[in-house]
């Protein structure tokens, strides 16, 4: 389709999520013509996740809690993260602007606070807003949550789909991109009833389908009946395309291909994380990177207490460093024998830990520590009894305590926690994705990618925060650079009319 004409937009994003949202923004703030479409209602893993965006170096809310932080710390502590996924000149970018970026998102209306949790935990009380998230080593709190009861990604998306249209986007819901033609993008669209009845369903197969997954992928079939029967195509005249669509936690083929060792996990995400954006990159001359990569969470806190049990494997060896983040811990007993560990602690620390959950825990994080402190475990007088019950090798237990442990683990009666990435399903989400130019976020000539589409700052490793965080850097690169593309192709057309 030539690109010319009242109705051609300078950049369409496709995916409403953050780092759709944010592209919006930026593309549109620089004078774009910006149209968004997603599958769905927009808000995609952003809206369901806990809204947290990992920022230092001194920001506002860090310096408000007293918290003492720079530039080159950050750099030096996600060097050792983010393993090769950018290059050292596009992390240390993206520590360097990490305050400012924040003041961008305050400054179109996110919310956040400077309150600190006092204690290690996977995620903070509605008390507390700044918390350390990663593993760094002095702790320095750089998790930013969005200022919402509950999990907040809701209030983030809330607040960023606000400002892309106060910015002049244009959104369209229920309209799903199928196919990138030079200058155009194929899409199929609900209307009517059927968009109604879609749209009730995919509601609830995302968050109650997050805990029941067949429920989920029930409601998310009828939605997809939907779809294949009443869309209808449309196609839109676009200078550039941004994919912003998210991951492939959800697309099974593409798991088994790439990732097959994280099958069985709790797939974090949308029925959208499908693959679909990837797979538009590839076909427009894309190349793929780090889809191997798959984040999986075993948080051991909270409650606090636990930190000072002792992690196992099932040769009574320990696994890891116990206060470590949930991806670091995840990663190690997965990799351990069988995919199988055991949280060993004593009398004393249950107690405390039981002390500790009304406390330290919302409602999600209630039903891990009920299964932890109660069926998720076995009990005995001593090490070998217990390590026997478990199926834990007795003589590599009471070696690993002797070693380890004595100084934390003091008097039976013990108990074994069960730990193993099957014992209770164990979060995921994916870490590659499309490769792009780190200066411009383009994945081919007129086409960028943002987020989960692409591969990113958190591309090698995550804690918590790091994918929204990069969802804002990659989203507002992929958006300014894609309204400059258009603007140079705007302007060659104008001088090819003349």
């Amino acid at each position: 389709m030539p690109v010319s004409g009242d109705l051609v937009y300078d950049v369409v994003v496709v995916g409403f999520g953050a780092a759709g949202a944010c592209a919006a923004i930026e593309a549109a703030e620089a004078g774009a013509r910006v149209l968004v479409v997603d599958r769905f209602g927009g808000g995609g893993a952003t809206a369901i996740s806990g809204g947290v965006v990992y920022a230092g170096g001194g920001t506002r809310f860090q310096r408000a809690a007293g918290v003492e932080d720079d530039p080159e710390s950050m750099y030096d502590y996600l060097l050792t993260e983010t393993r090769d996924a950018v290059t050292p000149p596009t992390l240390r970018r993206f520590c360097e602007q990490s305050a400012d970026m924040l003041e961008w998102l305050a400054g179109h209306g996110v919310p956040f606070d400077s309150r600190v949790a006092p204690e290690k935990t996977s995620y903070p009380t509605n008390r507390h807003y700044l918390y350390v998230s990663g593993n760094e080593d002095p702790p320095v709190p750089r998790g930013h949550r969005t200022h919402a009861r509950g999990t907040s990604g809701h209030e983030l998306h809330r607040r960023l789909a606000a400002a892309a249209r106060a910015a002049g986007a244009e959104v369209r819901t229920q309209t799903r991109a199928v196919e990138l033609t030079p200058g155009a993008v194929g899409c199929r669209v609900l209307t009517g009833w059927p968009r109604a009845v879609h749209q009730v369903l995919h509601r609830f197969s995302v968050k109650p389908g997050v805990y029941l997954p067949r429920f989920g992928a029930y409601l998310h079939r009828r939605a997809a009946r939907l779809e294949d029967r009443y869309a209808r195509p449309s196609t839109i005249a676009a200078r550039t395309v941004v994919l912003a669509a998210g991951g492939f936690v959800f697309d099974r083929e593409m798991m088994r291909a790439h990732a097959p060792a994280y099958r069985g996990g709790l797939r974090l995400g949308t029925p959208g994380d499908d693959g679909s954006g990837i797979r538009l990159g590839i076909a427009a001359g894309g190349a793929t990177a780090h889809l191997d990569r798959v984040t999986v969470w075993r948080f051991l806190t909270p409650p606090s207490a636990l930190t000072r049990g002792l992690l196992v494997d099932r040769d009574g060896r320990r696994v890891c460093e116990e206060s470590r983040y949930g991806a670091a811990v995840g990663e190690a007993v997965l990799r351990s024998p069988g995919g199988k560990a055991w949280l060993l602690v004593d009398a004393a620390i249950l107690r405390a830990a039981r002390r500790q959950i009304w406390r330290q825990t919302l409602w999600f994080q209630r039903f891990q520590a009920w299964w932890m402190l109660g069926p998720g475990k076995v009990s005995g007088q001593t090490l070998e009894t217990v390590a026997r019950t478990a199926g834990v090798d007795p003589a590599g237990l009471v070696r690993t305590v002797a070693d380890e442990g004595g100084k934390r683990l003091r008097a039976g009666p013990f108990s074994l926690i069960d730990v193993s990435i099957r014992a209770l399903p164990a979060p995921m989400l994916t870490l590659g994705g499309l490769v792009v130019d780190e200066e411009t976020g383009a994945v081919a000539p007129g086409v960028y990618a943002a987020g989960r589409n692409a591969v990113g700052i958190c591309s090698g490793a995550y804690v918590s925060g790091l994918s929204l965080a990069d969802c804002v850097f990659s989203g507002r690169r992929a958006g300014i650079n894609a309204a400059a593309y258009a603007r140079r192709a705007r302007e060659g057309a104008d001088v090819e009319r003349r």
